[in-house]
């Protein structure tokens, strides 16, 4: 089987084609749209465990199997809602129920006090509306936005996974756990008010300008499904050293390095406020660069990172080191994303496969953690586990470049 890969509008489109794609939203549009749509679940998914014990009394198996069913939940909604935009050309329409969804889960979570409600709510309501990220980065590659837009839309998804974990936790420290349910329903309401903006712009500009025969732009050159076996496997190798690293920092720095355990915070904080100037320069970059080779320079930054992880003893070289892991991250991140649009015919299915490699690199990440003291390496084994398995993704990444069929 082959998948086609899209022609990149751009200066290299083909001449004498007419262009097919859709009116994009302006970059105003877009860019709230990303910074509502990150903050969405940017303010839950880190406080749910706390709200699940605090609001319905679950204990901890029950913490461990709802968010079990309700990842699993999020892992096939990712496939089948994606899927089936891509069928109807169509991820705005389905990006509005997503906000509808998150509003009837904000609802039903802040009025039910039954545990078996709640974990309804996440699996029927939840799991679906988590694609939304998915289907507006789907949404760009169909309007035929450059890699460079969808990296730097990207870092504005990274900005709302900065600020929406202590936005959450200051929220329902100040005014009781059940008070961040009405703000992500506040949020839901802008996210539906963006996308029907988006609507409004695309419906306003078809009437304008009606789209030709999207077959006419088939001009990709086609793409093995054993390039796409190696990349989707080095991204969950990738994937799952970024989950085992950031499990177990706080467990590393207090027992191996012997700090307190603000310094894991202060570790974790500024890696994730560094990649967001790292996508950006990642953005521009990708104007004159091929997204596998700035994908190399990120698995080498990651290998580095995770082997000096292993020899460092004290916070200053504890800081020293997280620019690497931001630019190694920030690759893994904004390049995985336009790398999958562009060797998947599907930009829906593109963007829930790549999402799905974090989840199952989150899986695969538990086993790096047992086997590193397992093995009597200690906590800093885990990140020498991690050193090899990035090492092992960039040869998968480099092996996938030989396997594409001539054209």
């Amino acid at each position: 089987m082959r998948t086609g890969q899209d022609h990149p509008a751009g200066p290299h489109a083909q001449r004498g084609v007419a262009s097919t794609a859709p009116a994009a939203a302006t970059p105003l549009l877009t860019s709230s749209a990303a910074l509502c749509w990150g903050l969405q679940f940017a303010l839950l998914n880190p406080v749910l465990a706390l709200l699940l014990v605090g609001l319905y009394d679950a204990g901890p198996a029950d913490v461990g199997w709802v968010l079990g069913v309700y990842n699993a939940s999020g892992f096939v909604a990712a496939l089948g809602i994606p899927s089936w935009a891509d069928r109807r050309k169509d991820y705005l329409r389905p990006l509005l129920v997503c906000g509808t969804l998150t509003l009837a889960l904000a609802g039903t979570l802040a009025i039910t006090t039954a545990l078996p409600v709640a974990v309804v709510a996440l699996v029927v309501l939840g799991g679906p509306a988590g694609v939304g990220v998915s289907l507006l980065f789907a949404d760009m590659k169909h309007a035929k936005a450059a890699p460079s837009e969808v990296i730097n839309t990207r870092a504005i998804v990274s900005f709302a996974w900065v600020a929406g974990p202590p936005l959450a936790t200051f929220i329902m420290a100040a005014l009781g756990n059940r008070a961040i349910l009405p703000v992500l329903a506040v949020i839901a309401f802008l996210n539906m008010a963006t996308t029907a903006g988006m609507i409004a712009k695309r419906r306003a500009a078809k009437s304008m300008d009606p789209d030709p025969d999207p077959t006419l732009h088939a001009t990709g050159q086609p793409v093995s499904r054993t390039a796409v076996v190696l990349i989707v496997s080095g991204f969950v190798a990738l994937q799952a050293t970024n989950s085992a690293a950031v499990s177990v920092m706080s467990l590393f720095v207090t027992e191996r390095l012997g700090l307190p355990l603000i310094w894991s915070g202060v570790a974790l904080g500024i890696s994730a406020l560094l990649e967001i100037p790292a996508l950006l320069i990642i953005g521009r970059l990708s104007r004159r660069s091929s997204s596998q080779a700035i994908l190399a320079t990120g698995c080498v930054a990651g290998v580095a990172y995770y082997a000096a992880m292993t020899v460092l003893t004290g916070p200053v070289l504890l800081i020293a080191v997280q620019p690497l892991n931001a630019w190694f991250f920030g690759t893994v991140a904004g390049i995985g994303l336009t790398l999958f649009q562009d060797l998947i015919p599907g930009p829906g299915l593109a963007s829930g496969l790549f999402t799905n490699t974090r989840r199952i690199g989150a899986i695969v990440s538990g086993v790096i953690i047992a086997a590193g003291p397992g093995l009597g390496l200690g906590y800093q084994g885990v990140f020498g586990i991690c050193a090899v398995a990035a090492f092992a993704a960039l040869i998968l990444i480099g092996l996938s470049r030989g396997t594409a069929p001539k054209a």
